[in-house]
């Protein structure tokens, strides 16, 4: 059964949809929309993940919306805040009420004869599907699967005695008191995760295979905090903000102009904190700075817990798992009661909905990415990617702020649909993400391409996007617009 038609369905309830939802709200009050949410609750990734320490590792003065000043004095934010936070937008700009929880898109399609996307939604409790009909569809959805992290095939995981835990489906009432823990892995999760079961565990070892860049931050700014009650909130939040971006665009611009100059001062860092106790050689990555997401820890936390003696560092490779613990391939073993494979996602776009166009099926991974948002001959379509370099909501803000106005530019002109054509040949293809960490090399064939020029270059620059979505003409050449008469 196709229920109404609906101007703007949104796929995700997690900080990109609410957010889009809230833009929508402000800009196309008369619009139709609903959210569509797998899951039982708002929140997304701050929802799923409840692994002991889970916090931000970007500042809240940029991870935050644009409209919606955090208050909260940590700049570091937990889980538990950053979910709150979600909520707390939802209700205040009262989108609530647009979210059906439980309802999984299975698949999108397009006609270009109604100019309309025709949604399969599973009902996750029912088993039972229905037909969603929309103008036009906004993905939330992140970039990862929820329902699977990533887990390589470690020789003899079936020989352990103990627990093997998966940071995406931590258990709740897991008792890891005086327990020795091995948690495998060098990124944000793991950097999270040591000093969070120091103080409880007996020992707690981080065993990985190559060092990461790892930066100490504050928890708190004190400058805004000290602000609070003589100014403004608005203006102490965005002042935070340009503040902030300057500072995230500066290092990442010093990182690919420099890097050997930023690679000295962040091992630098790390040295001054951890002192004699800790080789040095397992915070010295072989890769330049930003070739990889940097790895921030609030107040050093990390690293107090190696001086403490409560957490150690390990870099080797893993031979197979034994049943009290892990072989190295150098030889040496470690005692393990819980292994947590803080080993990456599986990544996927949009859900890992089908799409079709007039009948015939499309891949993401044929098209072109548009201005980091839209896909090349993809009618009313937009996915909110944020930034690997940055705070992920910089992007979906401005993001979600360029689609209305599109929207607002096809209701003012009469236009059914909107789609940026590539033209043959007139762009060298990229790859997606310039990146190189394992996750994103291995699912390198699910993403778009990226162009060699703009509008099809994906920058990762807020400043740069800033003019590509909030001021750049929509009428630019590449969009294309069209008008479809009802019959």
């Amino acid at each position: 059964m196709t229920s109404k038609q609906l101007d703007v369905v949104i796929i995700g309830a997690g900080l990109s949809g609410i957010g889009a939802a809230c833009h929508l709200k402000m800009k196309c009050a008369d619009k139709t929309v609903a959210i569509l949410e797998s899951r039982d609750a708002i929140g997304g990734t701050w929802d799923l993940f409840r692994y002991p320490g889970i916090r931000s590792d970007s500042d809240m003065f940029t991870l935050g919306y644009e409209f919606k000043p955090w208050t909260n004095p940590k700049a570091i934010a937990d889980g538990k805040d950053i979910r709150e936070y979600v909520e707390e937008t939802a209700r205040e700009y009262d989108v609530e009420k647009l979210i059906r929880f439980g309802q999984r898109v299975v698949q999108a399609s397009w006609s270009s004869e109604k100019a309309m996307w025709t949604l399969d939604v599973l009902d996750i409790k029912t088993d039972k599907k229905s037909k969603i009909q929309a103008r036009f569809v906004i993905s939330c959805t992140g970039y990862y699967k929820y329902d699977a992290g990533y887990t390589p095939d470690f020789p003899g995981a079936a020989d352990f005695k103990g627990q093997v835990i998966h940071p995406q489906f931590w258990p709740e009432d897991l008792n890891y008191a005086g327990k020795k823990i091995v948690v495998i892995g060098s990124g944000a999760t793991a950097v999270t995760l040591v000093p969070s079961l120091a103080p409880t565990a007996g020992h707690v070892t981080m065993l990985q295979r190559s060092p990461s860049y790892v930066v100490s931050v504050p928890q708190q700014d004190p400058v805004s905090n000290k602000l609070r009650g003589k100014i403004p909130e608005k203006l102490i939040y965005h002042a935070a903000r340009a503040r902030n971006v300057g500072l995230q665009m500066l290092v990442y611009r010093l990182s690919k102009q420099a890097p050997q100059t930023v690679r000295r001062l962040l091992t630098k860092q790390v040295e001054m904190q951890v002192g004699k106790k800790v080789d040095m050689k397992h915070f010295t990555p072989s890769y330049n700075p930003w070739d990889e997401r940097l790895c921030a820890v609030p107040n050093g936390d990390l690293f107090k817990s190696l001086r403490s003696g409560k957490a150690s560092v390990v870099t080797d490779h893993i031979e197979r798992f034994t049943q009290t613990g892990i072989q190295l391939k150098s030889g040496d073993h470690l005692e393990a009661d819980i292994i947590v494979t803080a080993t990456g996602l599986q990544l996927q776009l949009m859900g890992g909905l089908a799409l079709k166009i007039d009948g015939k099926p499309r891949a993401l991974s044929d098209t072109m990415n548009y201005k980091g948002l839209m896909f090349s001959d993809t009618p009313n379509l937009a996915m909110i990617f944020g930034y690997t370099n940055a705070s992920w909501t910089l992007k979906a803000d401005i993001s979600s702020d360029y689609i209305c106005r599109l929207i607002n530019h096809m209701d003012k002109q009469g236009l059914s649909y909107c789609m940026p054509h590539l033209e043959a040949g007139s762009v060298d293809e990229e790859p997606f993400l310039d990146m190189k960490s394992g996750y994103i090399k291995r699912a390198v064939g699910i993403f778009p391409k990226q162009g060699s020029k703009a509008p099809w270059k994906v920058k990762q620059n807020y400043f740069f996007d800033l003019t590509q979505l909030r001021l750049s003409k929509l009428e630019d050449g590449v969009m294309t617009f069209k008008k479809v008469t009802p019959t």
